[in-house]
């Protein structure tokens, strides 16, 4: 434990072979999370350089007394490996695609009662959460905050918002699409 606690220090003063230490102690398990979780071998290996990227950079946020320095590199390459299986989720919308604040006058106006219709058959927080993305023009986390819930949980609004009109408005989808397209 002692050994543990002198290398963990020396990895925090940035000492190169203490982190190939620490990758020799702990990367076949790391590992073996990682390829469990992402079942893909390419970006298990991409995701375990990542982690011990992160762990070089943030070793000195490290604090023994929280808990046991596996643990803390286990969270770190779960953390990365989850973010990087969200990534390719592609009813998430996670990057910027503003609306122009100033649209031109000789746009078409879109006749979107028909689609209305069909939000309003939705939970009030899908609604919501849609109408900011997607009639707004607001970013999610713009819209996150407007509607003071978590960034995930926002995410997972929409996410649930558009499945649930996938399966039961699929005509109406359509159109919501041409919409959406029409916008970026």
């Amino acid at each position: 434990m002692k050994d543990d606690l002198e290398l963990i220090k020396r990895l925090q003063n940035q000492d190169t072979k203490a982190l190939s230490k620490v990758y020799d102690l702990y990367s076949g398990a790391i590992y073996g999370v990682i390829l469990r979780m992402c079942k893909n071998e390419p970006l298990a290996q991409e995701l375990l350089q990542e982690t011990f990227m992160k762990i070089w950079q943030k070793a000195n946020t490290y604090d023994s007394e929280k808990g046991k320095f596996f643990t803390w590199s286990y969270r770190i390459a779960r953390n990365l490996t989850l973010n990087s299986l969200r990534k390719t989720e592609t009813l998430i919308q996670n990057e910027d695609l503003s609306v122009y604040k100033d649209r031109s006058t000789s746009e078409e106006e879109i006749d979107t009662n028909g689609i209305v219709g069909s939000l309003k058959k939705l939970e009030p927080h899908h609604q919501k959460a849609l109408e900011l993305v997607y009639f707004n023009g607001l970013t999610h986390r713009e819209a996150h905050e407007e509607m003071n819930v978590p960034l995930g949980t926002f995410k997972s609004y929409i996410k649930q918002a558009l499945k649930k009109l996938r399966e039961s408005y699929k005509e109406e989808l359509i159109i919501v699409w041409i919409i959406i397209e029409m916008m970026r």
